[in-house]
């Protein structure tokens, strides 16, 4: 055996992370949360479009958020791998409570009291919507399983949503979720690829790949400036 053989990193175990293709509420940056909007005719192109990339990376698995945009955007995957698609409810978006179906002038307009908290307190609860803790206790958690679920250099694909998917990577990481502002939102059907090293654990080794850049609405939890709180999520 040569020195060069001898010395070749065993192949890597990694996660990809791929958001869903565009929506009409994208388009109109209303907070989509959980409600189940379906992908826009460019969001299936989007689809059609990136899964020769995605399948490239001969993925062991497909998991997926249950809502429609996220399983359709999976399924163009799985059409040609031949893989069955596992739906994941923790892979779901940002539950927003009462923001779901607002933009986010709608949103202050309608609740201002709501809203300046919204951007000023750690940690709020919308009425009606999940913590972030809880978004990224649940993500972290699926994360988890879907690195267990690996063997030695596979990949696994997980097909979700900007918001939540970008808590995700910080969480199954342990990040601070304060560091969530040196992270760009990601695009639609854009992915995320994280990759076991052999020293140093999972490490974020491309971030907001994409085929069709100027197909994409504005980007995942993209907001309004503010100055004092850093954790504030529009659930896209």
């Amino acid at each position: 055996m040569s020195q060069r053989t001898s010395l070749r990193e065993p192949p890597r175990r990694r996660l990809v992370l791929w958001r869903h293709g565009r929506t009409a509420w994208n388009v109109e940056n209303r907070a989509q949360g959980q409600a189940d909007i379906p992908l826009d005719p460019v969001g299936r192109l989007q689809a059609r479009t990136a899964a020769p990339a995605l399948a490239s990376f001969e993925p062991a698995f497909v998991w997926s958020s249950d809502l429609q945009r996220a399983w359709h955007t999976a399924r163009e995957l799985a059409a040609l791998t031949g893989l069955e698609v596992r739906l994941d409810a923790r892979l779901r978006e940002y539950d927003v409570g009462i923001r779901q179906g607002t933009t986010f002038a709608e949103f202050r307009e309608s609740h201002p009291e709501v809203y300046a908290r919204f951007f000023s307190q750690e940690d709020y609860r919308v009425p009606g919507a999940e913590l972030p803790s809880e978004v990224d206790e649940r993500m972290a958690a699926v994360l988890g399983d879907a690195a267990a679920a690996l063997d030695e250099g596979r990949t696994g694909v997980l097909v979700g949503h900007g918001a939540a998917l970008r808590s995700g990577v910080l969480a199954f990481l342990g990040a601070p979720p304060r560091l969530r502002d040196m992270f760009a939102g990601m695009a639609n059907c854009a992915w995320t690829v994280l990759q076991e090293h052999p020293h140093r654990g999972w490490q974020v080794a491309d971030y907001n790949a994409r085929t069709l850049p100027g197909h994409s609405s504005a980007l995942a939890d993209e907001m309004p400036a503010h100055h004092v709180s850093k954790n504030a999520e529009p659930g896209g």
